[in-house]
């Protein structure tokens, strides 16, 4: 009945309205092109606009690293995929280097293809853009979606980090800290733990100074299934009994209807450990209950 408790009450969304988008990331991203896209700017409406084109790359170079940026790829991505630039043979080469090496006569070449056929000579000759710097601003929005996974998490913890602090505040030998590692559990707590791999870091650890407990805690919210989820759960179980050996108690906090796709291995994971509890669980009062 307990754990029907738990899934009864697994929430739909933590979301707030930043959750969307990180406008701060996008301004700094778009203002580390600025210059070579106002730069590129002056190509808007050209008439003999490859000549323009090759010329203002042959007058500043370094205005070529932004290119991709304008048709919505990362440098990074640029690595993975190569570019097939023959239909007949289907030879797919890696053409990033057109975009840092040092200028050749053949990378101009190859420029003017990319400018052709990635559709961007189009819209610079008809001037659909008006300025490039709000264009990417739109383009770095898209990019930003892609960060929406990351601030999941760390809403989630941002939410739990509020009850731990409230509860902290009402339970004077109570503290905690963040992004807990073996060495800062050590340098705060004054506490020696064993971890199970080199670079674990804890969400969150909760210490009680006056009998010395120490509770660990992970915390995660999946909105969605995925396989991710059936090895988390048997991840955990695992993490449990190895922080029971030491005498510390481990709390998972997780959440989502993500959950309803991976039941059974959650289950296995509530059944078997001691402290797993969901964003309801807390708000009614688990903390006090788990720490009496």
């Amino acid at each position: 009945m307990k754990f029907n408790a738990f899934i009864n009450t697994l929430q739909d969304s933590i979301f707030t309205w930043n959750y969307f988008t990180d406008f701060e990331k996008v301004k700094l991203n778009v203002k580390k092109v600025e210059v070579e896209l106002n730069i590129l700017n002056y190509l808007l409406g050209k008439d003999n606009i490859e000549k323009e084109f090759i010329e203002l790359i042959e007058k500043y170079p370094n205005i070529r690293k932004t290119l991709p940026l304008l048709i919505a790829v990362r440098k990074n991505k640029l690595d993975k995929t190569p570019i097939i630039s023959d239909l007949e043979s289907l030879t797919p080469e890696n053409k990033k280097y057109i975009f840092y090496d040092n200028l050749t006569e053949d990378i101009k070449k190859e420029l003017l293809i990319f400018f052709r056929e990635s559709g961007l000579k189009k819209i610079f000759q008809e001037k659909s853009v008006k300025n490039l710097v709000d264009y990417c601003y739109g383009v770095e929005v898209g990019f930003d979606t892609n960060a929406r996974k990351n601030r999941t998490g760390a809403i989630m913890e941002s939410i739990v980090s509020n009850y731990l602090n409230k509860f902290c505040q009402k339970n004077i030998n109570f503290s905690y800290i963040e992004q807990a590692t073996q060495k800062r559990i050590k340098e705060t707590f004054n506490y020696e733990i064993k971890i199970d791999k080199n670079n674990r870091r804890f969400d969150f650890a909760l210490y009680n100074k006056e009998n010395k407990k120490l509770y660990l805690i992970e915390v995660n919210y999946y909105g969605s299934g995925g396989s991710k989820l059936k090895s988390t759960a048997g991840e955990y179980q695992s993490l449990n009994d190895f922080l029971k050996s030491q005498n510390i108690n481990f709390i998972w906090i997780t959440d989502g209807k993500g959950w309803l796709t991976a039941l059974n291995s959650l289950e296995e994971t509530f059944n078997h450990n001691d402290y797993v509890i969901n964003l309801n669980m807390l708000k009614n009062g688990a903390l006090k209950e788990i720490c009496k």
